[in-house]
């Protein structure tokens, strides 16, 4: 969840899609013609194939309990109290076959995009699953808030590209935040409007990114409530239930295949189908079959067909993180049961886009040790396949995935640096020294505190190399410096960026532990964490003795010295070319369609949900509507909808049922309106997402 604080089994019906009671009303009604479904969303044609594949838990008993034998189990989804839309998704509601504007003025829509009201052909399920969450074991998890409404048939002309992704032929719905699962644990199976707008919104702008995702079609609230103590200060207050739909070709992930994990020798916990090797038989063939269908057809052999699916996961996943990495974004709980099989990104919680680049980044604020940084992602990932791995073990041969993974590390470097490239520009050639001028970027962007998106973003405004004099170029020269310096932190933002979040006197004792009682040490912290309060320290004691103007002048000495290298390695990519103007024109179009303009920054979701929980969905809507285009600017699209440089809220972009919430959060009117494309304000240092 995201807030502002100090930083310390429906029935079936005999014509699929049509209600028993249309039918009935239809008969000798010649004059209303074809029988036609008072929503478009009765029309929806569901193959709910998983549930017929895989081991159903039929029982309907209320509460949590232990699944044992079955990877889905029947569950009624709770109603929820007058729902109604914040927002829709047009693009993945057309995935369905849906018309955007269709769903909006259907009255029935909000009942059925929360699981208020069961859709013909809609058979209820929760996925049950386990996971490594930070590192331990913890047994049983599974959809605690998630509904599986079940599998829409892909419409008639649909996008090629998409069908390529998504062999199985199917879109799975969930609705996120409909109640209680056997799989609730100690929650309440609902969502809140924070936490649903964060994954509605970042769900849209990383598929727009270009980056493997779910997608989201919906957001829903409603006048049901929850209490939730957004600050955990013990001050608990009562929220809107809101729902969101997503879509994906399925939500298998890395811990569907550990609930038959036998006791772990850490947390003696065991998946709760242990012994059940026929179950991961099943669904090994079945998500081989329905969404590998090319290795199914050309690996006869069981064996081998495993180990080239292994080898596919093991690549898409190399793949994703490589695309996380290059857009700053930070995942934030890459637990296995947070990993999709398919390589999407998967479960929107405390993730968050990096402003100021840091590589020990950490967008939750509750990963105290650091665990799932920005820096850590690659490694992280790597640890979730073996344990995926050790989950499909024997049908995988230990051997044959070690091998496997043997392939990870040259995998991610060459999609990282085939991107990075492209986001510098360097498309003719490929040349050994790449590497290094990428890295000392990075390390010249973390000296100076520059912005990560805006700074990649200004990098295609440095021209190639001409044969000019000395003079022009030494002018190139320092107006891309400029351009560059523009996007630095100033002294008072290092230092409060640099200052340890460990006390001294704390730190000085754990420092005196490792070395006294290192057995006791590696119970409480890790030389991980020491590094990085120990660096930070050494990096504030830098900038106390240092002024404004001396930091700025160590800033411009830092960016010409890259730059200069940056220009030098661009004459390169001039040779053999008779063409220069074509050749910039070409690198400029590369680089602003890979490097984006705007993401989801922290601050802009906040104002969106600030906006949303005063009742104005308006802002919800318009950041969804620029981040649809994250690398195109879009005139008086600029700023927020509040600031007076848009349009007004439309009808129905504001929520009647609400009454104004003045104690919900500071508003974001009340604040000076900063541009979607701009650094984030002061105030955005005050986010905590956990």
């Amino acid at each position: 969840m995201a807030y502002l604080a100090p930083r310390f089994g429906p029935s079936r019906f005999f014509l699929p899609g049509v209600s028993s009671f249309r039918i009935f009303h239809a008969t000798g009604m010649a004059d209303m013609g074809p029988m036609m479904s008072r929503s478009p969303l009765e029309r929806l044609g569901f193959d709910n194939l998983a549930l017929r594949k895989l081991p159903l838990d039929l029982s309907e008993e209320p509460g949590v309990r232990q699944v044992k034998g079955a990877c889905f189990s029947k569950v009624k989804p709770e109603p929820l109290t007058k729902p109604r839309f914040v927002a829709v998704s047009h693009e993945a509601l057309a995935l369905l076959g849906l018309n955007g504007e269709e769903v909006v003025n259907d009255p029935l829509g909000p009942e059925y995009l929360s699981g208020s009201k069961i859709m013909p052909g809609s058979e209820p399920a929760a996925h049950c699953y386990c996971g490594h969450q930070f590192g331990q074991f913890a047994g049983q998890l599974g959809d605690g808030a998630a509904c599986y409404l079940g599998e829409v048939k892909v419409p008639p002309g649909q996008d090629p590209d998409l069908l390529k992704e998504n062999p199985s032929g199917r879109w799975e719905i969930q609705v996120k935040g409909a109640g209680l699962t056997p799989y609730s644990r100690q929650a309440d199976g609902r969502k809140v409007l924070r936490s649903s707008i964060r994954e509605f919104l970042c769900s849209e702008v990383m598929f727009f990114l270009g980056i493997p995702t779910t997608r989201a079609g919906s957001v829903v609230t409603s006048d049901s409530r929850v209490v939730r103590d957004v600050y955990y200060s013990g001050n608990p207050r009562h929220e809107r239930c809101s729902v969101v739909l997503r879509i994906a070709p399925t939500f298998l992930r890395f811990g569907s295949f550990e609930i038959f994990k036998q006791a772990d020798e850490f947390t003696g916990r065991q998946g709760p189908s242990y012994g059940r090797d026929e179950i991961r038989s099943q669904m090994m063939d079945y998500v081989i079959e329905v969404f590998y269908p090319e290795i199914q057809q050309n690996f006869p052999d069981r064996v081998e067909r495993n180990v080239a699916f292994f080898r596919e996961v093991v690549l898409r996943t190399a793949r994703l993180v490589a695309q996380w990495q290059c857009v700053g974004f930070c995942h934030g709980v890459l637990n296995t049961d947070n990993m999709s099989i398919l390589g999407l990104t998967l479960d929107y919680g405390p993730y968050g886009f990096m402003d100021r680049f840091d590589p020990d980044f950490i967008c939750n604020a509750s990963d105290n040790s650091g665990r799932y940084s920005y820096q850590a992602q690659p490694a992280i990932c790597r640890w979730n396949l073996v344990k995926l791995a050790e989950a499909l073990a024997p049908e995988l041969p230990p051997d044959r995935a070690e091998a496997v993974m043997d392939e990870y590390l040259d995998l991610y470097n060459n999609f990282y640096l085939q991107n990075m490239r492209k986001k510098l520009g360097l498309l003719k050639k490929e040349e050994p020294e790449d590497e290094i001028l990428i890295t000392e970027l990075l390390q010249t962007m973390h000296n100076t505190g520059a912005d990560f998106t805006n700074t990649f973003r200004s990098l295609s405004q440095i021209s190639y190399p001409t044969e000019g004099d000395g003079d022009e170029e030494e002018e190139v020269l320092k107006k891309a410096t400029e351009l560059l310096l523009q996007q630095c932190a100033s002294l008072e933002e290092l230092k409060a960026a640099n200052k340890p979040s460990m006390d001294p006197r704390e730190l000085a004792m754990l420092i005196s532990m490792a070395q006294s009682n290192p057995a006791l040490f590696q119970m409480i912290s890790d030389r991980a964490t020491i590094a990085r309060q120990l660096d930070k320290l050494s990096r504030l004691r830098d900038l106390m003795e240092t002024n404004e103007e001396e930091l700025s002048g160590k800033h411009t000495e830092e960016w010409s010295r890259w730059i200069t290298r940056y220009r030098k390695r661009l004459a390169e990519e001039l040779e053999g070319q008779s063409d220069v103007q074509a050749a910039q024109e070409e690198r400029v179009k590369v680089m602003d369609s890979t490097n984006p303009r705007v993401v989801l920054r922290n601050y802009i979701a906040q104002n969106a949900i600030e906006a949303a929980e005063s009742g104005d969905f308006s802002e919800v809507q318009r950041v969804l509507k620029v981040l649809e285009k994250p690398f195109s600017a879009q005139p008086g699209l600029e700023l927020p909808s509040w600031s007076g440089g848009g349009e007004a809220s439309t009808q129905g972009e504001r929520d009647e049922g609400e009454e104004a919430q003045q104690e919900a959060a500071s508003s974001s009117t009340a604040r000076d309106p900063v541009p979607y494309d701009s650094k984030p304000p002061a105030w955005a240092t005050q986010i905590c997402v956990t």
